[in-house]
């Protein structure tokens, strides 16, 4: 039976919020609009962000204890960190692949399986959607471009898509989400929902085709965050935007480009960037958990990946992902003055996001006292991923888990599984 009760609204609220940070409302580049206002909440925590943070800080914690953990001694197990996997599944994720590189040792490890109620054992070597994991992959392309001279940091959007966003907004506000643009993802859903309160309504949107003028209607229609460069605001509307942008100087659609410019250079021969719904062959199928008092287990495999498209369509694998950030770090993908740039932090500070840089953000390197490790996380409605490198890329930690709980913080105190013992094993395994 279909919920539409106050505390229904209140979790559906919490999941947009979690898998597409929202916005507040009351900035003067917001546009007039009968649609139905989405029930927003606005304070909610990026989960997913918080909780990579909080893992690298307890990692370092633990080694700067113990100054012999930074050295390998006593370091996480293959067979340990099988365990954590298993522990992942038993406390209610529906399957966890994870991988581990330092120099040329290797594990890797999957548990649960691909499917909510399938019995094929998730493997190692399963594609995910990785959502926001996409942006450094963009943010590599819109680099190139600038290496090129196609355009600079400082190009404001207007000068390649005229009326798209207000003046002055530029690229490199869009790649460190200080443009104050809207997130827009979590607008378009629920302004296409019967009732935008109820999980059913909006679940069931979730397999409509986006479009570019539906992204636009909804980056002009959305309450903007701040003024274009006054302060963070992450944003899927303005990736979507710089793969517009991309397609318009080359005349190449974004799945060309990263196939030519990013997968084929990085060795990603298991990605992608699908258009459609559904998925084919080894991959682990999405699901979100809404809590038991709500309506339980949705499977999202009707999801388009339209919706999120260059802020998040792509699909990859663990090892596909560290082979990604290995080559963005040692200079395969862009010089190393641009990588430079790109690590280098434009917002410092955020309580709920860690430091961001262009498409990439750094944490706490548990290995090497001040030193950081780089990468991003994403949060696809029935996904986690985690990816993160050492600066040298010789080392590099990924994760892709699937049921997401779409409700904690919000309407429970405790997660319906917690990753950080799996998460903090993995980065104290690269020591």
């Amino acid at each position: 039976m279909e919920r539409t009760t106050r505390r229904a609204a209140l979790a559906l609220s919490a999941a947009l919020a979690l898998a597409a940070p929202l916005v507040v409302a009351g900035s003067a580049h917001a546009a007039g609009t009968d649609r139905p206002t989405p029930a927003v909440a606005a304070d909610v925590p990026d989960t997913v962000s918080a909780m990579v943070a909080d893992a690298a800080r307890q990692a370092q914690r633990e080694v700067a204890t113990n100054r012999t953990l930074a050295r390998g001694a006593n370091a996480p197990t293959g067979a340990s960190l099988d365990a954590a996997l298993d522990d992942l599944v038993a406390d209610g994720a529906i399957a966890v692949t994870a991988r581990v590189e330092k120099g040329a040792r290797t594990w890797s490890g999957a548990a649960g399986t691909r499917e909510r109620e399938g019995r094929a054992k998730a493997r190692p070597y399963d594609r995910f959607r990785v959502a926001s994991n996409t942006k450094p992959m963009i943010a590599t392309l819109v680099m190139q471009e600038v290496e090129k001279g196609t355009w600079t940091l400082d190009t404001p959007v207007e000068e390649v898509l005229p009326g798209v966003m207000p003046a002055g907004v530029t690229i490199e506000q869009l790649l460190s989400h200080r443009s104050g643009a809207p997130t827009a993802t979590d607008w378009i859903l629920t302004s296409r929902a019967a009732d935008p309160t109820s999980f059913d309504s909006v679940f069931a949107v979730m397999g409509q085709e986006v479009t570019e003028a539906d992204h636009i209607e909804a980056l002009q229609s959305a309450p903007w965050m701040n003024e274009p460069g006054e302060g963070f605001a992450y944003s899927n509307a303005g990736y979507v935007v710089l793969g517009m942008m991309l397609e318009e100087v080359t005349g190449r659609s974004v799945e060309h480009l990263l196939e030519r410019r990013v997968f084929a250079p990085a060795r990603m021969w298991q990605s992608a960037y699908p258009d459609d719904p559904g998925v084919r062959g080894p991959f682990l199928h999405e699901s979100a958990y809404t809590g038991p008092a709500e309506a339980g287990w949705y499977d999202l495999d009707h999801w388009d990946p339209s919706l999120f498209a260059a802020a998040g369509a792509v699909t990859s694998t663990t090892e596909d992902l560290a082979d990604f950030t290995e080559a963005l770090v040692t200079g395969r993908l862009v010089d190393a003055e641009t990588t430079a740039d790109m690590l280098e932090p434009r917002t410092v500070g955020q309580e709920a996001f860690p430091d961001y840089g262009l498409g990439v953000y750094r944490l706490p390197d548990p290995c090497v006292p001040g030193g950081w490790l780089y990468g991003h996380d994403g949060g696809s409605y029935g996904t986690i991923s985690v990816n993160l490198t050492s600066p040298d890329g010789e080392r590099q930690v990924s994760v892709g888990i699937t049921g997401r709980d779409l409700v904690y913080p919000v309407l429970t105190d405790e997660p319906l599984y917690d990753p950080s013992e799996l998460l903090v094993g993995m980065m104290r395994a690269t020591c």
